[in-house]
């Protein structure tokens, strides 16, 4: 059984669903229940999935939920712009979570060591060969 809390990129995806569920613990009023619940649900979603793909059986499905995880830090930042724009995020709490764009760009970097290449084709395109 491996440890789950020693990859850099499952540390920071943590740091991250921390810190917007604290954000969104603090946007008030009833009519924004809804976008509480979606930022703190897709926060938490992202280690969680990491966490998860570890765990799986195969680099196959370890890069499914790698996906999952880069699919939730997507949702995660489409909510926030909207509580930024919707001026019940402050930009000054919008700017603090700027570790999203890293905890990204590690997921995607960790899903390219797993996912091979295709091979590209060396010569004429196919259409080029049917004349």
């Amino acid at each position: 059984m491996s440890d789950f809390r020693k990859p850099e990129v499952w540390k920071k995806a943590h740091a991250l669903a921390i810190d917007a569920s604290r954000i969104a613990q603090g946007i008030r009023g009833a009519h924004y229940s809804s976008l509480r619940s979606q930022i703190i649900r897709a926060a938490l979603s992202i280690p969680a999935n990491i966490v998860e793909g570890r765990e799986q059986q195969s680099e196959r499905d370890f890069a499914r939920f790698l996906r999952y995880s880069i699919g939730s830090a997507s949702e995660l930042e489409s909510h926030l712009l909207v509580g930024r724009d919707m001026v019940v995020i402050s930009e000054p709490n919008f700017a603090s979570l700027n570790q999203l764009q890293k905890v990204r760009k590690m997921l995607h970097g960790l899903l390219a060591s797993l996912v091979p290449k295709p091979e590209k084709r060396i010569g004429l395109p196919a259409n080029d060969l049917e004349r």
